[in-house]
């Protein structure tokens, strides 16, 4: 199935693509299918089931919030996430659902959503959503799958090609790294503009352009709500915000000529960009995926730093580091996963550092080659990464995790442009050591949150 760079970039809801904003999605094309098969008013009663990761640590990621605010009516790239609390505190006192804002529907937020322990074949992150006449007679239900980044697949689609699901051809489709670098070099295309030839395929360029800026709009006031807001994040574990703090320290700091002054602010910059990204989403604020949630900070902080300090800087290096960017997201997509419960960390924060290094050195003016060379550093340098949030919560070591790749992929474009784009790996074994890697990796360290920094951390 072709993948759009707006299948990557979605706007949504911290903070978690995977446990928030997709189950937000399934929810809420649930109450759509229910509504086009006119069954939404025969609903006597409903429940929910979560199961593997989803069930393992969706209290702490709010998939219970999001799959109810999704039956409400609400899709994540619209909520107002402030509407999120009441509206469950409402619930819980009312013992009421208004399925689709339609029909009211008795819900027992403790009696009807279930938590199991056993995983789906398909994918860790399963939930189903069954609808029961008020004589308990099944009325519908159906099986979804959050596979990361925000992409829902239901249990009708499994077994199903994927080009199955979409008829569209794309003028230069790829499915590995190399066809990507032969096309270019066949058609004399940087990789931002074969992106842009392909996007076309759904949209005009306009609205490609207008659509990847809106986007930018969205980072970039996660990032100034990041500057702003402080205090403890929720969940319990006590994490104090510290972008604001750290910001206004930089803002006011001496700066000096040698240049390991010049060093280090560079890298605070990018470190309290993603710091300020990745503690909104930690809040549940406005997110942009990119291509998930939990690594959510790394592009929009390296596309920041850019467009921060490169002179002349403006919305074409934008889109085109975008459009460069989700290329390699693409390709980590098909021939591996950006799941944290599917292969751990290093296909979330492992593929964005990948990404944000592909999009920087596009802009920077990197051959394909290069380009190609600096998402392989960037994706090499983070495989075996684990997903072992404690608490189940995207903060600890999620929050640091993005700052630090930002400076992993700024060094990966750096290293890449001094080349001339051949080195020893292809980011096509990378990508398929990542797949091999995360099929290997005990499930523990897979976001179930039963192993890792998860158990050995000491809480308070």
């Amino acid at each position: 199935m072709p993948i759009s760079v707006f299948d990557l970039f979605k706007i949504g809801v911290g903070p978690s693509s995977s446990h928030t904003v997709g189950p937000m999605l399934a929810a809420y094309t649930y109450v759509t299918q229910l509504r086009d098969r006119q069954l939404l008013n025969d609903v006597g009663h409903l429940d929910v089931h979560l199961y593997g990761s989803l069930s393992a640590t969706g209290v702490g990621h709010a998939t219970d919030h999001a799959i109810i605010m999704g039956l409400l009516g609400e899709r994540p790239d619209t909520i107002d996430p402030a509407v999120i609390e009441p509206s469950i505190e409402r619930l819980k006192a009312s013992r009421s659902l208004s399925l689709g804002r339609q029909k009211e529907v008795p819900f027992d937020w403790d009696a009807d959503i279930h938590f199991h322990e056993e995983s789906l074949p398909h994918h860790p992150n399963a939930m189903r959503l069954a609808a029961y006449t008020s004589e308990g007679a099944v009325l519908y239900d159906n099986t979804y799958y959050s596979v990361g980044g925000g992409f829902v697949v239901e249990q009708s689609q499994v077994d199903k090609p994927l080009d199955d699901l979409d008829g569209v051809v794309l003028p230069y489709n790829f499915d590995t790294a190399d066809e990507l670098l032969s096309l270019c070099k066949h058609h004399g295309l940087r990789v931002s503009q074969l992106m842009l030839e392909n996007e076309k395929v759904w949209r005009s360029e306009d609205e490609i352009r207008n659509e990847l800026w809106r986007i930018w709009q969205v980072m970039c006031e996660c990032i100034d709500n990041g500057l702003t807001h402080e205090g403890i994040l929720p969940g319990g574990l006590k994490v104090k915000r510290r972008a604001k703090l750290l910001y206004q320290r930089l803002q006011t700091a001496e700066q000096n000529d040698c240049l390991i002054a010049s060093t280090f602010s560079a890298m605070e910059w990018v470190n309290i960009f993603a710091l300020a990204v990745n503690e909104e989403n930690a809040a549940g604020g406005r997110m942009v995926t990119a291509p998930t949630n939990g690594a959510a900070g790394i592009i929009p902080a390296v596309l920041h730093y850019y467009m921060k300090f490169q002179p002349n800087a403006c919305e074409k290096q934008v889109v085109d580091f975008l459009l460069a960017a989700g290329a390699i997201g693409i390709l980590c997509k098909k021939n591996a996963s950006i799941s944290g419960a599917e292969v751990g960390c290093q296909g979330e924060v492992g593929s964005a550092c990948a990404m944000a290094a592909a999009g920087l050195a596009d802009v920077m003016g990197a051959t394909p080659e290069q380009v190609e060379h600096a998402a392989e550093i960037g994706l090499e340098h983070n495989l075996g990464l684990t997903c072992d949030p404690v608490g189940g919560l995207v903060q600890v070591p999620c929050i640091e995790r993005n700052a630090i790749a930002t400076v992993k992929a700024i060094n990966a474009a750096q290293m890449a442009l001094r080349g001339d784009g051949t080195h020893f790996i292809s980011l096509d074994k990378v990508i398929r050591t990542m797949r091999d890697t995360g099929k290997d990796m005990l499930d523990k360290y897979k976001e179930t949150s039963k192993g890792g920094l998860a158990v050995n951390a000491i809480e308070c």
